[in-house]
C-alpha cells in the first residue's frame, strides 16, 4: 500500500482514500488494484498485461493512452545505475507517466507548482499517474527491484526534460533499509584499525 510523506511537515498518509484525495488537486490519480493470487511469481510481461487488461483498457480510455508494456528492473539489470540516473533528478515529461506496480517498491517525488514537495512510496498494487509537465523524480528502494505496467500516449515513449533549479538533492531517498548506505562521490570510506 502506498504512503505519502509531505517533506515540509513530515505528515504521513497511508489510507488509500486519503491518498487519492490528497493527490487529486495536483491532477494525480491513485488507485490500489488487487494483486494477491492474480499472477504466478514467474509471470511473463505478456501474462501480466493479459491479467490486467480490464484495468489497462479503463486507463487507456480515461487518459488517451495507446500502448502499455511491462518493465522489470532488478539488481541484475544491465546498466541499472545509468538507467536510474535518468530519473533520479527533477524533471518533467511532455505526457503523463503512468505506473502500476506489480511487485517491488519505489518512490515518486512530486514537486507541484503551488504545493509542497512530497513523496509517494509505491508498492505492489499501487497505480499512480504523474501528469505531463509535473516536476518529479523517482528512486528505487534499497532492494533495487520493481516490476511495473507502464502506459503511454505515444508508442515511442517519453524522455525526461530536466529542471535547472532542481530541488531533488535536498530530498534523499526515503525507503532505504537499515543495512543500505548510499555511496556519494564525496563520501570517504571509513577504515577501523
Amino acid at each position: 500500500m502506498a504512503t505519502i510523506t509531505v517533506s515540509t511537515t513530515g505528515e504521513r498518509i497511508d489510507d488509500p482514500q486519503a491518498i487519492a484525495e490528497f493527490l487529486q488537486p495536483f491532477g494525480i490519480w491513485y488507485e490500489n488494484w488487487p494483486v494477491a493470487g492474480r499472477l504466478a511469481a514467474d509471470a511473463t510481461g505478456e501474462e501480466i498485461l493479459a491479467e490486467y487488461a480490464p484495468e489497462i483498457e479503463r486507463l487507456k480510455e480515461r487518459g488517451g493512452y495507446v500502448t502499455a508494456d511491462v518493465i522489470n528492473v532488478g539488481p541484475e539489470t544491465p546498466n541499472l545505475d545509468a538507467m536510474l540516473a535518468k530519473f533520479d533528478k527533477e524533471h518533467t515529461h511532455s505526457e503523463d507517466e503512468v505506473r502500476f506496480t506489480v511487485e517491488g517498491r519505489g518512490v515518486f517525488w512530486i514537486h507541484p507548482e503551488g504545493g509542497p514537495v512530497f513523496s509517494v512510496e509505491v508498492t505492489s498494487g499501487d497505480m499512480i499517474n504523474v501528469p505531463a509537465g509535473t516536476m518529479h523524480w523517482f528512486h528505487l528502494c534499497d532492494d533495487r527491484r520493481i516490476r511495473c505496467i507502464r502506459l503511454f500516449e505515444d508508442a515511442t515513449g517519453w524522455t525526461p526534460h530536466y529542471i535547472e533549479d532542481a530541488v531533488h538533492a535536498a530530498h534523499p531517498p526515503v525507503c532505504w533499509g537499515a543495512n543500505y548506505i548510499q555511496v556519494q562521490s564525496h563520501t570517504k570510506p571509513v577504515v577501523e584499525l
